[in-house]
């Protein structure tokens, strides 16, 4: 089933034409992955299909309605966002702060009640941050802070997590345990997930689709298998490449 939609969708900024007339379906169970050189604009494209910013040409949809024709509170109940940077402009407990997960499902002015404890509890839990409860967020380390928000989309539970380099800051263990959180969700739970990452084996790991974006508005898209060939991601990335076969899987060293 398809969720989200971009149809003929053309973003540009200032000069740089990130994509022109892309047509993008994600559907259900799928995990997307955006690959790219930095500045080509991955980030810009992922908050347009947040609908946080508006196109050049064409739209997003989502179940098949632009998101222009819904509201705020109807988008979030099904698109959570994960950004690449948090400023945390009030101080702030890290309850406090998971259960901003929560606020698209409660009304004006309602406090939140046990099932959002219940949900905001839980989302530490699955991250490890189980127990800090009480502590101040500007008292976290950077790759806790990630988890913070990671607990906080948890708690939210849309349908589609839109990821911008959700590992930043985080150590080897805790990227493979949030990633593996997610991809399950995906899985068990019929969501979707579009990431942002740097590092091109980390995405081959959790993604089996992918968009590149090469520059000049110019795209490409398709299964994993079909798209990260050796010819296609050596110019994607202006590098030499290797592949080499390991347990997991397929991994890629640069020449």
């Amino acid at each position: 089933m398809s969720r989200l939609e971009a149809e003929h969708l053309g973003i540009r900024i200032g000069k740089i034409e990130i994509c022109s007339h892309l047509d993008l379906c994600i559907n259900a169970g799928e995990n997307w992955g955006i690959l790219g050189r930095n500045g080509v604009g991955k980030t810009t494209l992922l908050h347009t299909l947040a609908g946080l910013r508006r196109p050049d040409r064409g739209c997003v949809k989502l179940d098949g309605t632009p998101l222009t024709s819904l509201s705020r509170r109807g988008i979030a109940r099904d698109i959570g966002v994960l950004l690449q940077d948090h400023h945390d402009a009030f101080p702030a407990s890290v309850m406090e702060t998971v259960l901003i997960g929560r606020h698209p499902y409660l009304g004006p002015l309602q406090w939140e009640g046990a099932a959002d404890y219940a949900a905001a509890t839980g989302a530490l839990r699955a991250v490890e941050l189980e127990g800090m409860e009480t502590r101040s967020v500007s008292t976290l380390s950077g790759g806790e802070r990630r988890r913070l928000g990671i607990a906080t989309l948890l708690s939210q539970d849309p349908h589609i997590f839109l990821l911008d380099e959700p590992t930043n800051h985080m150590d080897l263990h805790h990227q493979i345990l949030i990633l593996d959180l997610l991809k399950q969700r995906t899985r068990t739970e019929a969501k979707s997930m579009l990431l942002v990452l740097h590092e091109l084996n980390i995405a081959l790991r959790y993604c089996d689709h992918f968009l590149l974006l090469y520059g000049a508005g110019e795209t490409l898209q398709g299964t994993a298998e079909a798209v990260l060939t050796q010819t296609n991601l050596e110019r994607l990335y202006g590098h030499s490449l290797q592949a080499l076969q390991g347990p997991c899987g397929t991994i890629w060293l640069p020449c």
